[in-house]
């Protein structure tokens, strides 16, 4: 039986900024990742992400601006791009005070001055400019520099190793993986869509409720002759005024070499991760292209490509990270995770690095495990973590919104503003 201080399983990039964090502090670490380099099976994979500080609550715009400086610091530059981004529609003063409060440069525009600025996109309302710390991320080159930084810290990388069930104990953790059994100190698990099924039984939790795996059905849009190129397309968010036929807000960014990604946010199907169609939501992509041909006049709206991704959404959206014992939760990312994750990574570090038999102290509160309703009453003894009814409100501006409403009848609007996405 191989013997590790920890265990990381899941190689996408929650679990792979996690392995370089614990590699980085001198640790013995073995990532697991059940699939190939580069599959697209999960929420990891292709070549955009938005990246941007616009949250409303402390413990999301301290994240994102550690988030920025370890993003930097990886080897390969051409994981993140600055391109600015903007908001657009109802106005966000929240968003706007945090960024005075922790510096991020930022400009409010009119709808005018903003097209005359990016005469690709329409606008309305308010928009609001972060100026110099947004834009966007290469989900593939962001996984694969996490995972080469971990290995040249000593990590064991592997793939195409699936782990069948994780054993907790008082001296650590036993993995059972199609490649024999391997045991540590603790392990992490972010496995994105497949947590439910592996931490719920290995913890005695029935999390399958509280974690709502669905296909998200973003697509690329090629851009028009005369527009202005890929390359100064901002990322962007919408949440039109009043009321609208969308699903929900959208978001969109630059792909180079693929046209201009543009998406709703979390209102695909619910799916079973093994069992996807990849295949596009008909009525949801012919919301699309209409929003397109009304918003974004400098792309095709004819002629779309399709993207499938998974979500795994909470019902409050804001993320899990916790630990019970020895074992680590990363969960629950909600589409807007992304952008964070080499902070995460040093937060899960932490977690794993606690004594076992000691609450967790790591995380903010309002990412516990035990507000979700499947762990409620397996708070251990002596966890200083808040109850679920004294939880942090929701991370997005529009708080108190299940993630997954039902798409809106023509002439009706959910209540959603930014969309906190990481597509």
């Amino acid at each position: 039986m191989q013997v590790v201080d920890h265990v990381v399983v899941g190689g996408g990039v929650m679990g792979s900024a996690a392995a370089w964090q614990l590699a980085a502090r001198g640790r013995d670490v073995l990532l697991l990742e059940r699939f190939s380099p580069g599959h697209v099976r999960g929420a990891s994979h292709g070549a955009s992400r938005i990246y941007r500080t616009t949250y409303d609550r402390p413990e999301y715009v301290d994240l994102a601006v550690e988030a920025l400086t370890l993003w930097r610091s990886l080897d390969d530059p051409s994981v993140l791009t600055l391109t600015g981004g903007v908001s657009h529609g109802v106005r966000h003063e929240g968003v706007a005070a945090f960024f005075v409060a922790r510096g991020v440069p930022h400009e409010w525009l009119t709808p005018a001055a903003a097209a005359e600025r990016w005469p690709g996109l329409r606008f309305e309302g308010s928009v609001l400019h972060e100026t110099a710390t947004a834009g966007r991320l290469h989900a593939d080159r962001a996984v694969a520099a996490l995972q080469a930084s971990a290995a040249s810290h000593g990590a064991d990388v592997r793939h195409d190793v699936q782990v069948l069930r994780v054993v907790a104990g008082s001296s650590g953790v036993v993995l059972e993986t199609t490649l024999g059994d391997v045991r540590a100190r603790s392990v992490v698990v972010a496995v994105g869509a497949w947590t439910a099924g592996l931490v719920g039984p290995s913890l005695g939790l029935d999390l399958g409720p509280s974690l709502v795996v669905t296909q998200e059905q973003p697509a690329h849009f090629a851009v028009l002759p005369g527009a202005p190129d890929e390359g100064a397309w901002p990322s962007f968010t919408h949440q039109p005024v009043g009321l609208h036929p969308w699903p929900s807000g959208t978001y969109g960014l630059a792909t180079p070499g693929e046209g201009i990604k543009v998406g709703f946010h979390g209102v695909g199907p619910v799916t079973d991760p093994d069992h996807r169609s990849f295949l596009p939501e008909p009525s949801q992509l012919a919301d699309l292209q209409r929003y397109a041909e009304l918003w974004l006049p400098g792309v095709d709206p004819t002629v779309p490509a399709p993207i499938s991704c998974t979500y795994t959404t909470t019902p409050d959206s804001d993320f899990v990270l916790d630990r019970r014992g020895p074992v680590v939760v990363a969960a629950g990312f909600s589409g807007h995770g992304f952008k964070f994750a080499p902070a995460i990574g040093r937060v899960l570090a932490d977690l794993a690095s606690e004594p076992a038999d000691s609450a967790p102290r790591a995380a903010h509160p309002a990412f516990a495990l035990a507000r979700l309703a499947g762990a409620r009453g397996h708070l251990p003894t002596g966890s200083s973590r808040r109850p679920p009814d004294e939880q942090p409100t929701d991370p997005r501006p529009d708080a108190g919104l299940d993630a997954h409403p039902a798409p809106a009848a023509v002439g009706t609007s959910p209540t959603r503003t930014v969309p906190q996405e990481n597509r």
